[in-house]
């Protein structure tokens, strides 16, 4: 199984200067991480997320790696993908697969490879990551415990779910946050 997949490895240099951009904007997440690089609070968990590759989801999976995750991304939206930030993610060791302007057959073959990677945790911002699991990869099922949904698309087809007893493992919807206010 591949580490990576992503359009260019040469853009990794401009990816690190848009991460370290939205680092300097995001001190309360910095501040979790340089927690998380003494204390390793998630060392041994492997984390699947089906996000938006951009420069500030990339410096939540590199907090969540300084807190010792195993993280496998794929990017949520294939129009949203930052290939710059991609490459720097595939260079700095996270299993990231995701190039702007995938295909739907590309789009699930990115899933797949997350879900390949056995997630213990999901992280998915339209429910298509959760959704395949349940439908075609249930087998991944015994490895989760739990999950995050970032929109409210997706929660609505989570809780659809749930109503009908299909929903296999307690997701947190972001959205109903209070700091999300």
């Amino acid at each position: 199984m591949a580490d990576f997949k992503v359009k260019n490895l040469n853009l990794a240099d401009k990816g690190n200067l848009l991460i370290e951009w939205a680092s300097m904007h995001m001190p309360v997440l910095n501040q979790i991480a340089q927690r998380f690089t003494a204390e390793k609070p998630l060392k041994g968990l492997r984390i699947g997320a089906c996000l938006h590759v951009t420069k500030e989801t990339a410096v939540l999976v590199k907090t969540l790696a300084a807190g010792g995750a195993e993280v496998a991304l794929c990017g949520s939206n294939p129009l949203s993908t930052q290939d710059e930030v991609a490459a720097a993610l595939a260079e700095a060791g996270i299993k990231v697969y995701a190039w702007r302007g995938e295909t739907t057959e590309e789009y699930y073959w990115c899933i797949n490879q997350v879900i390949d990677h056995k997630p213990d945790i999901t992280l998915d911002d339209g429910a298509d990551l959760v959704g395949t699991i349940h439908a075609s990869r249930k087998e991944a099922l015994k490895n989760i415990v739990g999950g995050t949904e970032e929109t409210t698309t997706g929660v609505m087809r989570l809780r659809a779910m749930a109503q009908k007893g299909v929903l296999k493992y307690p997701i947190i919807a972001v959205n109903d946050a209070y700091t999300k206010y």
